[in-house]
């Protein structure tokens, strides 16, 4: 990330809506730099997270498109994208296995990489993070070196940046009150919301989140249906 703001290196983020990417745009807006945003349909049941993506970027007043590769969901077999059902508990357990999409960060990274070369931009910015690493493999530090290199040898000038890729869920919750980032509108819940519009409180990616918050120190917006499930799940 060019921490300086040069408005000669644009940076498109690929935006999911959830939390991560929601702190990384709102930063990148901070410092000034001149940031698009697009988000992808891959077909995943929980596609609430494309709403909460394009209220994220209307409130950070930037450009924002959804790519729709929705098709991909026939092809992909994850319970994401409805193959199985969601596993609750915390992230880092076996079960979270499940929730893979065989190659899904390779796919949106390189259309990225395509929308980003065409509109003239320098760098395309994902908010991966450690916590990630055991589980997708898409996620680690390799992939994305060689993820930069490919964009790189397809483009010529559009390199893939992850500037949270060392650090923890918790450390971004605290970069989002740092940088004052909309994180009450972003969505993290896999099973795509209650009849009510709140977070499950039990699928991996709540008990993620909520954990994130408490470990940070600092206060958690979500409303999710069970408040008191994460906690079991965790030692913090």
């Amino acid at each position: 990330m060019n921490g300086n703001g040069d408005r000669h290196d644009s940076t498109l983020v690929l935006l999911s809506g959830g939390l991560d990417s929601t702190v990384l745009a709102t930063e990148l807006v901070r410092r000034g730099a001149a940031v698009q945003a697009v988000s992808v349909h891959y077909g995943q049941r929980h596609a609430v997270e494309l709403e909460a993506a394009a209220v994220v970027a209307s409130r950070l007043g930037i450009p924002h498109d959804i790519i729709d590769l929705s098709v991909l969901r026939h092809h992909l077999r994850s319970a994401l994208t409805g193959t199985g059902e969601i596993p609750h508990g915390h992230y880092a357990a076996d079960t979270m296995s499940a929730t893979v999409v065989p190659n899904r960060n390779a796919i949106m990274l390189m259309v990225a990489c395509g929308v980003a070369s065409a509109r003239g931009l320098r760098v395309v910015a994902t908010a991966v993070h450690s916590g990630d690493h055991p589980i997708y493999p898409d996620c680690r530090p390799e992939f994305i070196a060689a993820a930069t290199l490919t964009a790189m040898l397809g483009t010529e000038t559009v390199r893939v940046e992850a500037p949270y890729i060392r650090l923890t869920k918790a450390e971004i919750a605290a970069k989002g009150v740092q940088f004052d980032a909309p994180m009450e509108l972003s969505w993290s819940c896999y099973e795509g919301g209650d009849s009510t519009g709140r977070h499950c409180g039990r699928c991996g990616t709540c008990v993620e989140r909520a954990e994130a918050f408490h470990l940070a120190g600092v206060r958690d917006p979500t409303d999710y249906a069970d408040t008191a499930f994460w906690r079991e799940q965790v030692t913090v």
